[in-house]
């Protein structure tokens, strides 16, 4: 016996066999697990007769690998298949029971078995959930070949998993199941009898199909369940209604799951969403460039997708306020007010009559003008800033609020713009190393149109109000020289 022999079944071949023993009260989705490579459903790249996977499994040379994918495309499933086809003992490890010392035994006991023969596929669901220290530990058994390692994943691994660990494993990308493949996989489900619902003759409608393919967004375990779920609803139902005749199993015709069944069954889609992982930024990031797109369909349907995950409002009305300074600036100076005001309708009215104002804000941005001019600006004069020593202040704007700051040049020169008749002094405000520098460009979209103009005409009046001031102390230095001459 060995520490984890209560996981599962000892059979020399790490316990895949045990599948076969798998009865009746197990639920769908684990009674037609795939057993073969065959029997998986999508993911042709990885599994299809010139898929890498294959290739290994058939030359026997299976590398450690790392699974990312979404949940229920067959990470679990692809581990257990590559034990059973390299007679290898499958050791299922979890990251959110297991710490250190649990990770050092199996890696001692692995050794021992290596030295006599016997391969270890080890499983980690979920490895993003190890921490650094936990995730170190099987480097050496790694790198020694001891074990196998397969990791699975539904977070980005580049972030999640140590880059030493990263190195030495294979990642491999499984992508959601499509509706046709999560269809074919409820039919079969449907007609095997050994396994599957074979045995209690249901028959679906398509309209039907397309529900259950649709409600379990991509997962094949969410699909299998609800389709359990429905024809087992079905089935009593039938019963039911039939039993009052008296007849053997109450059932007179083949029960059948229809588009009713189906919403009695899934009362509410659940989205592949988590607030705090990959699909959460996946999500954000596609109404962003929706928005940026005025893309104003895409930009509602990403909106009501984190609305209906469960997403904050208003972290999403925080990153609306955000874009409105980014991504529409000053080509439409009512867009900041607007989501701002969005905001606050939120917080004084909640969900979900606060969502609206949100889809207003979402609205709004997509069909505003676009410039990011105040953004690049902003960065520019900042990068500036960092990048060279802080240059002293013009003297000529300094304020000099005591004689001896006067009498140093504080304030000497300067002109009060509302006196003058141009409304601008003509001064130079910025350092001297760095006049005539320009950060802030104008686009001609939306109102920046207006402020492009308006940008040029008082450059223009600056640098005029500038020369005739310098024309006129020119002057009088002239006439006082005469005069000192006379």
């Amino acid at each position: 016996m060995t520490l984890f022999d209560d996981q599962l079944p000892d059979t020399g071949a790490g316990g895949a066999e045990a599948d076969d023993a798998i009865d009746a009260a197990t639920p769908l989705p684990e009674r037609l697990r795939p057993r073969t490579l065959e029997e998986v459903v999508g993911q042709d790249e990885v599994v299809g007769p010139d898929g890498f996977l294959s290739r290994a499994i058939q030359r026997d040379r299976v590398a450690s690998l790392i699974f990312w994918g979404p949940p229920g495309s067959g990470k679990t499933t692809l581990a257990r298949i590559m034990a059973r086809e390299t007679r290898a003992r499958f050791v299922p490890f979890s990251a959110v029971t297991s710490g250190i010392k649990e990770v050092k035994a199996l890696m001692a006991e692995a050794r021992k078995l290596r030295r006599a023969g016997q391969r270890t596929l080890v499983f980690v669901d979920e490895i993003h959930r190890f921490n650094r220290a936990q995730q170190d530990a099987f480097l050496p058994y790694v790198e020694a070949g001891d074990i196998v390692l397969v990791g699975a994943t539904t977070e980005n691994p580049s972030f999640e998993v140590n880059s030493a660990l990263l190195s030495r494993c294979r990642v491999v990308v499984l992508e959601q199941l499509s509706p046709e493949d999560l269809k074919g996989l409820m039919r079969r489900a449907l007609a095997d009898a050994e396994r599957g619902l074979g045995e209690l003759g249901v028959e679906i409608d398509e309209e039907a199909l397309d529900s259950l393919a649709q409600l379990a967004s991509g997962d094949a375990r969410r699909a299998l369940n609800l389709l359990e779920l429905a024809a087992t609803d079905v089935v009593e139902t039938a019963q039911e209604a039939g039993g009052e005749d008296g007849e053997a199993g109450g059932v007179a015709s083949a029960p059948r799951i229809g588009a009713e069944e189906v919403r009695r069954v899934a009362q509410r889609k659940v989205v592949v969403y988590d607030k705090s992982g990959e699909e959460h930024y996946n999500v954000i990031s596609a109404l962003h460039k929706s928005l940026r797109d005025s893309d104003a369909d895409a930009a509602l349907y990403w909106l009501a997708r984190q609305l209906d995950a469960g997403e904050d409002p208003l972290y999403i009305a925080r990153r609306l306020v955000r874009f409105a300074s980014e991504d529409v600036g000053l080509a439409d100076p009512g867009a900041l007010p607007q989501c701002l005001a969005a905001w606050d309708a939120y917080h004084r009215l909640g969900s979900p009559e606060g969502e609206l104002a949100i889809a207003q804000a979402v609205l709004y941005l997509a069909l505003a003008p676009k410039s990011n001019a105040a953004y690049v600006g902003y960065k520019k004069a900042r990068r500036t800033v960092q990048e060279r020593p802080a240059d002293p202040v013009p003297k000529v704007i300094r304020n000099a609020p005591t004689k001896l700051m006067k009498d140093t040049g504080y304030g000497e020169g300067y002109v009060y713009a509302h006196d003058t008749e141009e409304g601008t002094g003509g001064l130079d405000c910025l350092p001297d190393a760095l006049s005539g520098t320009r950060f802030y460009q104008p686009t001609g979209r939306g109102f920046e149109q207006e402020l492009g103009r308006r940008l040029d005409h008082f450059r223009k009046l600056r640098a005029d109000v500038k020369r005739k001031r310098q024309g006129e102390e020119a002057g009088t230095d002239r006439g006082r020289g005469g005069s000192e001459e006379g």
